[in-house]
């Protein structure tokens, strides 16, 4: 087990699940719906079993080019922990697991269970013809609100959408900063990417535009709900780590990346989540 598990790094999920929570909870606390354990049990579960199947697989088709990059040779399969075989085993096992987990939540879950694999799979694909693979990673990620208000739900709904986006132009913007690391190797390999595309400097700019969207998103639910002074903290913390990632990663010097990456990234998304989840407990008490 732990051979498998080191396919998909823990570390990765704070960035989806504290939505995932937030999209929950909004449902509980805005609808006539209740809180079920269980239900939430089962939204936990869909998170863990989708992000196994999207980062192994990611693994699983990449190895060829993970062999070549001398930042990735030594991920589980280039460096020989884990062999492409097991990697696919785990992949559809999963897949599996999620699309049965769906089944028990409610039938919309359970009939956009295929719709949700096939973004968070073919993600995994884009790098190889489009520049606009960030994107379809965001897109992946940012299922993760709206999915999770579904499960309580059973309907969408303007507030979670606002979320979604939140999470697909945030999770754009910092994998853009991201891929610096392998702008050389990904033109070389003749890979798509933003930086690969057009350049360090013009990449930045790309993802600053795109964190500008994530926080105006971000502030957008402010007009369809009521919030407590709380949200407006996490809102502010959020955003401000949205602008120091700018300021760590600079087009001369990108050092840096990989704290800007998933330190300033997970704090971003775990204390937005907890402010969230504080504002939803004064305003329900």
């Amino acid at each position: 087990m732990k051979k498998y598990f080191s396919l998909v790094l823990f570390a990765h999920s704070v960035f989806a699940l504290p939505f995932a929570m937030i999209g929950f909870f909004l449902g509980v606390t805005t609808t006539n719906h209740p809180f079920e354990w269980h239900k939430l049990i089962l939204v936990l579960l869909s998170m863990v079993f989708a992000r196994n199947s999207a980062m192994a697989f990611n693994r699983y088709l990449d190895r060829e080019i993970d062999a070549k990059n001398p930042r990735t040779k030594m991920r589980d399969i280039p460096a020989g922990k884990v062999s492409a075989n097991e990697a696919l085993i785990f992949v559809i096992i999963n897949c599996v697991l999620f699309t049965t987990t769906t089944y028990f939540i409610n039938p919309l879950c359970f009939y956009l269970s295929p719709v949700a694999l096939f973004v968070v799979l073919f993600y995994s694909y884009t790098k190889r013809f489009t520049a606009l693979c960030h994107l379809v990673l965001g897109l992946g990620l940012a299922l993760a609100p709206i999915g999770a208000y579904i499960a309580v739900t059973g309907q969408f709904a303007i507030v979670p959408v606002l979320y979604s986006l939140t999470v697909l132009f945030w999770v754009s913007g910092f994998d853009i900063i991201y891929a610096l690391q392998d702008e050389e190797f990904d033109r070389t390999e003749k890979l798509h990417s933003i930086p690969s595309a057009l350049g360090i400097k013009n990449a930045l700019n790309v993802s600053v535009l795109l964190h500008v969207f994530s926080a105006a998103c971000v502030i957008l639910p402010i007009f369809f709900t009521e919030f407590s002074w709380v949200y407006y903290v996490g809102v502010v913390f959020f955003c401000s780590m949205l602008i120091y990632q700018h300021l760590l990663v600079k087009p001369h010097d990108i050092s840096k990346v990989n704290r800007a990456f998933q330190t300033l990234n997970g704090y971003a998304s775990v204390i937005f989540a907890i402010c969230f989840l504080i504002d939803a407990y004064i305003r329900n008490k």
